[in-house]
């Protein structure tokens, strides 16, 4: 069997943020390895649509829900409709996030709250949920959260995501540490650009960052998630060339960084 893969129908994966980009790549790529799939996001249009293409692509049974999981009582909520309808996901891939380019002080508070809660509160509760039930049945579980290259960007007008990245990696390898006498894989994912619509860019700029190779693709980069995922990797950074540009983002200095800054302020919203 290839890595990753259970037998048709034997185990439930739960993909968040799962109706469109990433999250939806990370949705296909479990149900070619056999799992079920539980999908999670706060549209259920988008849902229905990745539903109707995993039932299509022979995923033995689908479970979607639709939760806005930027609120404090968001994990609990999610957890709890998953175990009423008996499902209890080997793999967890936390993958909803929200994107923000702004100043803090032109940052509307509400973002401010909504953006800690779902990548920080939200994510490290259901790791605590999900982990206790497949410690409390002895499985050998995974748990895959999307964390960001970001964090290694501490650049004006990012101060907000990529904080609240660093937090999501930063504890990702401590938990994946605590889980390992368990059996439980813990990999934080942390990307570089991807073509998604994340980030508000148009499909024309998507199309050419794809071709330049300054971003990646959406599938591509679940592929490599999962890969490590299966391998044990705590921190997966994919693309050798982003991992190389890793000490070069934190030593930029702000008079290389403030013209880039004048000429994006325009986009900050």
């Amino acid at each position: 069997m290839r890595r990753g893969e259970v037998v048709k129908g034997s185990a439930w994966a739960l993909v968040t943020g799962a109706g469109s980009g990433i999250g939806r790549c990370y949705a296909l790529r479990l149900a070619a390895l056999g799992y079920q799939v539980a999908l999670a996001g706060n549209r259920r249009e988008p849902l229905e649509a990745v539903e109707a293409e995993l039932l299509a692509a022979g995923c033995a049974e689908v479970f979607l829900t639709t939760c806005d999981l930027a609120r404090t009582e968001a994990a609990e909520e999610l957890h709890a409709t998953l175990t009423t309808a008996g499902i209890e996901p080997d793999v967890v891939i936390n993958n909803a996030g929200m994107f923000s380019y702004c100043d803090i002080l032109e940052t509307p508070e509400e973002r401010i709250d909504r953006m800690i809660v779902l990548h920080a509160l939200t994510n490290t509760k259901l790791c605590r949920l999900f982990a206790m039930d497949m410690v409390r049945r002895g499985a050998k579980g995974h748990i895959l959260n999307m964390s960001s290259y970001s964090q290694w960007m501490p650049f004006p007008g990012l101060a907000l995501y990529s904080a609240s990245k660093a937090y999501l990696r930063q504890f990702s390898v401590c938990f994946a540490k605590e889980m390992r006498e368990h059996g439980i894989r813990v990999t934080a994912v942390c990307p570089a650009g991807v073509a998604t619509d994340l980030y508000g860019l148009p499909p024309r700029w998507q199309r050419l960052g794809l071709r330049l190779g300054a971003l990646i693709s959406a599938d591509k980069c679940a592929r490599r998630g999962l890969q490590a995922l299966w391998r044990g990797r705590r921190t997966c950074v994919p693309d050798w060339w982003n991992r190389i540009g890793i000490p070069v983002c934190k030593i930029l200095p702000m008079w290389l960084l403030n013209p880039i800054r004048r000429y994006t302020k325009k986009f900050q919203k």
